[in-house]
């Protein structure tokens, strides 16, 4: 499985002005876009500031996985001043199958950390598994 959770807050610039400069709304809409059909994402205007919200938890990565941490560094491009977290599970990554990993973007770089909120999954959210009945899958 590989399950994701993030956000981004667009800004043009991360200089501190007045007057900051608009968003490229039509090429970050673009991008938003690219994703909407395989996966809950939106672009969306709150309290005079737009933000993209996104989650999805297809089976597995494959192509899906680079594309959603790539909307971030595409972001990072086209609004350097944006800002955001996304959170990934990827169970069968044989790095951090039993961990999330947290890409962040700020100031139109992406950085990949550890999670040590959520991590690691087990046990901090589910327990091993175990057969049932308690049976060891050697008998």
């Amino acid at each position: 499985m590989f399950q994701y959770h993030g956000w981004i807050a667009l800004r043009s610039t991360p200089e501190a002005v007045d007057d900051e400069p608009p968003l490229r709304l039509a090429e970050i809409q673009a991008l938003v876009d690219e994703l909407a059909s395989y996966a809950l994402i939106d672009l969306r205007p709150m309290n005079g500031e737009y933000y993209i919200h996104m989650g999805g938890s297809p089976n597995r990565r494959g192509s899906h996985g680079s594309v959603v941490i790539d909307l971030l560094r595409k972001v990072g491009q086209v609004a350097p001043g944006s800002y955001g977290l996304l959170h990934v599970y990827d169970d069968e990554d044989p790095r951090h199958g039993n961990s999330f990993r947290v890409f962040r973007l700020a100031r139109g770089v992406v950085t990949e950390h550890a999670d040590t909120l959520l991590s690691p999954v087990i046990p901090s959210l589910e327990d091993a598994w175990a057969p049932v009945g308690g049976a060891s899958p050697d008998l």
